[in-house]
């Protein structure tokens, strides 16, 4: 017999930048809510923030839309991500380049203090202590959080400040 999976506090933040924005983050958000073996999800309120591309902020793209989810799982990481995944393609996310315009976008940012560096699973987000765009919305919604292995939310946007 398997020993239930203890809750953990994952962090998901949601973006877009086509289309009907501040729809598919309400959506998305009721989407994580009726996640199996997750409840208590709790969102902050969006932001607007220039898009980013891989050569840096692009003013001339479509603005985006920014929020983040706190909410606590049940559910593996991978299992987590997966479910993220098709949440996306749901609200007619198309992967077809890296920091591309999007629909929607749903990042796993931590899961509780799991660290994992495989290929499919990057935890906590690799670039997530550098995202304004995802510090201050987390802030918002957990003033205490820490982003595991590189510290406090409020010290980290200190730094982007510095």
């Amino acid at each position: 017999m398997s020993r239930p999976v203890p809750p953990a506090a994952a962090v998901v933040a949601i973006g877009a930048n086509l289309g009907d924005t501040a729809r598919a983050i309400d959506d998305a958000v009721r989407a994580l809510a009726a996640l199996p073996l997750t409840d208590r999800v709790r969102a902050s309120d969006a932001v607007e923030t220039v898009a980013v591309r891989l050569d840096g902020p692009d003013p001339e793209a479509p603005r985006y839309r920014n929020a983040v989810a706190v909410l606590q799982t049940r559910l593996a990481p991978s299992v987590l991500l997966a479910e993220l995944h098709r949440i996306e393609a749901e609200h007619g996310r198309v992967r077809r380049e890296r920091w591309g315009d999007r629909t929607l976008d749903l990042d796993l940012i931590a899961y509780g203090r799991v660290r994992s560096a495989g290929p499919a699973l990057l935890l906590p987000h690799p670039r997530a202590h550098e995202r304004r765009f995802v510090l201050e919305p987390w802030q918002q919604v957990d003033p205490d959080a820490e982003l595991p292995g590189a510290g406090a939310i409020a010290s980290l946007l200190a730094g982007l400040d510095g």
